[in-house]
């Protein structure tokens, strides 16, 4: 394994870092490479086609689908970020990644995970105008207010992906240049750098605020707002009934927000003394490869509307 390459005073030139992974063991890297490489396939296949079918069915052209759909994007790309080096990692000897390969790692996933935060909150603040007001509910989202929630997101989540790539890697690494972990994250970084300063956690901070936080309180309001709209119905079979459209159309994306939200958060929120790179890297192969396999499995098995778009294609090339 390469050394960083010495300077004087602790500073360091860094060219490349060694990415450990998850073992040494080959047979067992032989494994995981198999089980990767499925897991991607079905990632891929399971996002494309729900892009597809979004995209060719006019039935599915509304607001719900097209964030869905955008959501699809981000998680084809998001996985697309990590997966084939993770790959390369398992069966080459080569464990390395260049100083710049590992800054665009890290700025493409950074981007993409704020973008998905920001994409959860607008797909919530969907959903409550769809279940409160569901007569006004195309006016109210308009295409032009969706493309712009849907741009904000995108940009809200580049820009801060900026903040934090551009202060990680402006941090003095010191000793040597590997990274106990499978791609390139904060905490495996941090733990390579010499003299952290206060100002880089208030970053950290502020960047969870702002990113994971903010989005989730904004989620929890609007679901709140929800239950207000669903409890102001006068009779007993209207609230039945507005509640079981509503569970039926934002199960998908509780469980979405739950599984996202709630791993960044055990992985960035949990106590120094009781962190271990170990579990660094299960919580992470969870967030990065698991996640991304899953949205286009909950949308499409929950959803009716995406199910008889799937068979009436299949069915109609079987003809």
């Amino acid at each position: 394994m390469k050394p960083i390459e010495g300077m004087e005073n602790s500073n360091y030139t860094v060219t490349e870092f060694i990415l450990l992974g998850f073992t040494q063991d080959p047979m067992k890297q032989q494994i995981l490479f198999a089980l990767f490489l499925i897991v991607y396939s079905m990632t891929m296949v399971g996002n494309i086609t729900l892009i597809v079918l979004i995209c060719t069915d006019s039935r599915l052209h509304t607001p719900m689908y097209f964030f869905i759909g955008n959501l699809s994007f981000l998680d084809l790309w998001y996985s697309s970020v990590y997966t084939p080096k993770i790959m390369m990692t398992c069966v080459s000897e080569d464990k390395s990644i260049s100083f710049a390969g590992c800054v665009a790692q890290f700025f493409f996933s950074a981007g993409l995970a704020y973008s998905e935060c920001y994409l959860l909150a607008a797909m919530a603040y969907d959903r409550y105008i769809a279940i409160s007001n569901p007569l006004l509910y195309a006016q109210a989202m308009s295409r032009w207010l969706c493309s712009c929630l849907v741009g904000i997101s995108y940009i809200g989540g580049f820009v801060n992906a900026v903040i934090l790539t551009s202060n990680t890697f402006t941090l003095n690494f010191c000793g040597e240049n590997i990274i106990d972990d499978f791609f390139c994250d904060v905490p495996p970084l941090v733990k390579l750098a010499c003299n952290v300063k206060d100002s880089y956690q208030e970053v950290l901070y502020f960047l969870l605020a702002s990113n994971v936080i903010t989005p989730t309180l904004l989620i929890l309001a609007s679901y709140l707002f929800i239950i207000a709209a669903i409890l102001r119905i006068r009779s007993t079979q209207g609230r039945l009934k507005a509640f079981s459209t509503s569970f039926s159309t934002c199960a998908s994306h509780l469980m979405a927000v739950a599984i996202f939200f709630g791993t960044i958060l055990f992985m960035y929120l949990l106590p120094t003394s009781s962190y271990s790179m170990e579990q660094d890297k299960v919580v992470s192969v969870f967030y990065t490869l698991v996640i991304p396999i899953l949205n286009p499995l909950m949308y499409s098995l929950k959803n009716k509307d995406v199910k008889d778009t799937l068979k009436k294609i299949l069915h109609r090339h079987r003809i």
